[in-house]
C-alpha cells in the first residue's frame, strides 16, 4: 500500500524502526496467525500427516448446506469498533478522529487517495501502530495496546500484501505448521482440518509443491487457508488484489465472500476501486485523515463528494 510521498516516507521510517527495535519475534510472526519459528517449523513438518493417516475427503467434506447450519446456528456475532483514533508523526496530523465499527459476516472496505491516511488507519487496526489517543476494541475487549500476536490469539488475523508463505514448505506443510500450535485441537483433529482447508481451496493438485513453485494465485489461496487454520473472527486483508492476474482476483473474490458467509468479518484496503466496492457490504471513504463518507457501494458511487475527492467524475462500476 502506498500513501503520498511525505506520509509514507514517515510511515516506511516508523515501520522499519518499530518492526527492529518495538516487535519481537513472536510478535511479528503474528503478521502470519502467530506462527512458530523456523526450527520449530522443521521440528513439526519433519512428520506431516501422510495421506494414510488423514481422514479421506469424503469423511470430511462439509457440504454447502452443513457450513450454512453450522454458521446460522452457532456463528456468535463478533464486533471490531474503532473509537476516535488520531495518530501523528512527529508534528504531521495523519488520522483524526477515525470512528467506525463492524461485525462478524460483514466485508468492509477502507478506501481514501493516496495520503489520505487510510494506511495508517489501517496499520492501527492491525497492530503495526500505536494511535496517539483514540481505542480499538474486539467485543468487549480493549485491545489498543495488545500486539500483533496477542490479537491473533484473540481472533484478528492479519494478511499483508507482501508474500508471507514459508517458502521451503509445501502447501500442505505451511498449512500444517500453523495447526500444530493449536494447542485446542487433537492430532485427529488437526489432520481433519488440514483436509476440510485444502478441500474448501481447492488445491489438492499443489498440495505437495514447494511454496516458491505457485503462482501469485496460488500462493494467495494457500495464505488465506493457512489464515483460518486459527478459526480467526476478523480478517484484515493488506492488498489482497495486488500482483494477480484477473483471473486470480476473481478468485479471491468468490473466496471473500464465501468467508463472509461462514461468519468471518473481512476488512479489505485496496488501490483496486471496482474490485473492493464489487465485494464489499459496506465501503469506508478516508480523506485527510478523516472519514469523508461511509455506506453501500451505491452510496459512494453516489456520492458527489466521493467522486470529486476519490473516484472521479466519470467513474462507474
Amino acid at each position: 500500500m502506498s500513501e503520498n510521498s511525505s506520509e509514507n516516507n514517515i510511515e516506511e521510517n516508523t515501520i522499519s524502526s518499530q518492526t527492529e527495535n518495538q516487535l519481537s519475534d513472536s510478535e511479528i510472526s503474528a503478521q502470519t496467525e502467530n506462527q512458530p519459528s523456523n526450527s520449530e517449523i522443521s521440528a513439526q513438518t519433519e512428520n506431516p500427516p501422510s495421506e494414510s493417516e488423514l481422514p479421506s475427503q469424503t469423511e470430511n467434506q462439509l457440504s454447502d448446506s452443513e457450513i450454512s447450519s453450522q454458521t446460522e446456528n452457532s456463528q456468535k456475532i463478533h464486533t471490531l469498533k474503532v473509537n476516535s483514533l488520531y495518530k501523528s508523526f512527529g508534528r504531521k496530523k495523519v488520522v483524526q478522529g477515525v470512528d467506525f465499527q463492524m461485525h462478524t459476516g460483514e466485508v468492509l472496505g477502507l478506501l481514501g487517495p493516496n495520503g489520505a491516511g487510510k494506511t495508517t488507519s489501517f496499520y492501527m487496526i492491525v497492530g503495526f501502530y500505536q494511535p496517539t489517543s483514540g481505542e480499538i476494541f474486539l467485543d468487549d475487549e480493549r485491545i489498543t495496546d495488545l500486539p500483533m500476536y496477542k490479537r491473533a490469539r484473540l481472533g484478528i488475523s492479519y494478511l499483508p500484501q507482501e508474500p508471507s508463505v514459508f517458502r521451503k514448505l509445501t502447501v500442505e506443510e505451511n498449512i500444517w505448521s500453523i495447526l500444530e500450535t493449536r494447542q485446542d485441537l487433537t492430532r485427529a483433529e488437526k489432520r481433519q482440518r488440514l483436509e476440510e482447508l485444502i478441500e474448501e481451496f481447492s488445491i489438492g493438485r499443489i498440495r505437495k509443491q514447494p511454496a516458491f513453485t505457485l503462482s501469485g494465485g496460488e500462493r494467495r489461496r494457500t495464505e488465506i487457508a493457512r489464515s483460518l487454520a486459527i478459526e480467526p473472527k476478523f480478517l484484515l486483508l493488506d492488498e489482497p488484489f495486488a500482483g494477480i492476474d484477473p483471473i486470480a482476483v476473481a478468485d479471491i473474490k468468490a473466496m471473500i465472500k464465501l468467508l463472509a458467509k461462514r461468519g468471518i468479518g473481512i476488512l479489505i484496503t485496496d488501490h483496486n476501486v471496482r474490485d473492493t466496492l464489487e465485494i464489499t457490504d459496506r465501503a469506508i471513504i478516508i480523506s485527510t485523515g478523516q472519514i469523508l463518507i461511509q455506506g453501500s457501494q451505491q452510496d459512494i458511487i453516489d456520492s458527489p463528494v466521493a467522486r470529486e475527492i476519490y473516484l472521479g467524475e466519470n467513474f462507474h462500476m
